[in-house]
């Protein structure tokens, strides 16, 4: 049985489905999750027109051509039909293709493998697994406690990622991933965005020099970065007029809305999570393949278990734990379970990778060197302008871009890569690759990157790591 119908519940679904095991998935909102209606999919429609006339803007016998306004009403269309115009229909009939039995309802544990389904008319049904339940919730936007927040209905993701219209200011709260990106998308759509950051620096989890770059394109594209700042208060006039948000010391700022994008927490305090001695509300502490520490039968896999709040890598939890759940529903042992096996989640600690759709794109996967380093590797830092490779400067004028590996010099191998650029989004899976395979530095030199292109800098990165 499957709690969740996101990305992350499919994937376990159809993986035990695959393997001939009988499934149920509750789900009470839209099949297809978060990621389908408020998260990646909306997000990178939003996105996608912002960073394609960005590029067209810096290729000469092009830029001429792309010098106005971004069309919001036709990219907010376009939004809509990639996420179905918020209706379910298409992913319902994929679950029911795959064979899985689909329950609306708000599903929750009740005692061992037993879910208690309320449907949507409040009746309520007892399922009972014969192997297995994975709690695939997800997560939800967490908003601070601030006076005045309540009545100031402020966006969470959901909100940036689905409002019907521009608005004309928005103050953004929150560096990290969502604030940034969103940032950049309704300021190219024309809204006066200013993004406030407690702390010194945009995307504090990965590279300095990536947020430095993602600061200097938002500060030139007309938005307002202030780090160093923190609310203490925000109120909307009237309850529907204009938004005041007061910093701390006093200063205000006006807007129409304000996005709030602080963090995530488990959708698990309302699971039963309390019917089987766990604590409701608290992520979920899970073995390699996903299951719960401490049970035989249940399985926290996505969001809900902390370990990497990113879709893809949630899918790869899904693949694992599903093949996992097989294996011992069939009486199968569990297979190389040690780092890198069949049923062993090893990406999530070394190798998850993530892009940043900004305007320079980020491309990151493994540790940062602060990480390699409080991890206690011994670890070089091998740094290249991307700018300095010819297939950058073929891509666009005036390409800004930066590459870092991190090297472990006692096995010769690389711990992480970071890209900063345009485009460097799809040079991530080379860096993926080379981290999870575990490729020795002297075994790169052979894997000889096309010219003229950006992964060249390949190349320029291990020429200057052998110096």
């Amino acid at each position: 049985m499957v709690l969740g119908a996101g990305p992350v519940g499919e994937n376990v679904a159809d993986r035990a489905r695959a393997a001939g095991l009988s499934t149920a998935v509750v789900e009470s909102e839209l099949v297809g999750g978060e990621c389908s209606y408020w998260a990646c999919m909306p997000s990178k429609a939003l996105l996608r027109p912002v960073i394609t006339r960005a590029d067209a803007r810096r290729v000469p016998g092009v830029s001429q051509a792309v010098r106005g306004p971004l069309d919001a009403e036709a990219v907010l269309a376009h939004r809509d039909e990639f996420t179905a115009h918020w209706k379910d229909d298409g992913q319902v009939a994929w679950l029911d293709g795959i064979g899985a039995d689909i329950y609306r309802g708000h599903g929750r544990l009740d005692g061992k493998k037993r879910v208690a389904v309320t449907g949507p008319e409040g009746d309520t049904q007892v399922l009972i697994a014969r192997h297995a339940v994975a709690v695939c919730t997800g997560s939800r936007a967490v908003l601070p406690d601030l006076p005045g927040l309540a009545g100031t209905k402020p966006w969470t993701s959901r909100e940036a990622t689905s409002s019907a219209r521009v608005p004309g200011r928005l103050v953004v709260v929150g560096g990290g991933v969502v604030g940034v990106e969103m940032a950049t998308a309704w300021r190219a759509l024309g809204s006066d965005v200013t993004l406030l950051v407690r702390g010194d620096r945009l995307l504090p989890r990965l590279e300095s020099f990536a947020g430095e770059l993602v600061a200097e394109s938002l500060t030139e594209a007309g938005a307002t970065v202030r780090t160093g700042v923190s609310v203490s208060a925000v109120e909307r006039d009237g309850g529907t007029g204009p938004v005041t948000v007061t910093l701390a010391g006093g200063e205000r700022i006006e807007c129409d809305e304000v996005l709030f994008a602080t963090g995530r927490a488990p959708r698990t305090d309302d699971v039963g999570l309390a019917s089987v001695g766990l604590e409701p509300g608290s992520w979920l502490t899970v073995d390699d393949s996903c299951r719960v520490e401490g049970s035989d039968w249940l399985y926290g896999v996505g969001d809900v278990n902390h370990r990497a709040l990113l879709t893809h890598q949630g899918k790869y939890q899904a693949r694992i734990a599903g093949a996992a759940i097989v294996a011992r529903a069939q009486g199968v042992p569990i297979l190389d379970a040690g780092p890198w096996g069949t049923h062993a989640a090893t990406a999530d600690h070394a190798a998850v990778p993530q892009v940043v759709f900004t305007e320079p794109e980020v491309g990151a996967v493994g540790l940062t060197l602060a990480e390699a380093e409080a991890a206690g590797y011994r670890v070089r830092a091998v740094d290249y302008d991307l700018a300095g490779v010819a297939g950058a400067s073929l891509y666009a004028d005036g390409y800004r871009g930066r590459a870092r590996m991190i090297v472990d010099l006692d096995r010769e191998i690389l711990r992480g890569v970071t890209f900063t650029g345009p485009a460097v989004g799809e040079l991530l899976h080379s860096a993926t690759i080379a981290i999870v395979g575990e490729v020795p530095i002297d075994r790169l030199w052979h894997a000889v990157p096309s010219y003229p292109t950006i992964s060249e800098v390949w190349l320029r990165l291990l020429e200057t790591y052998r110096g």
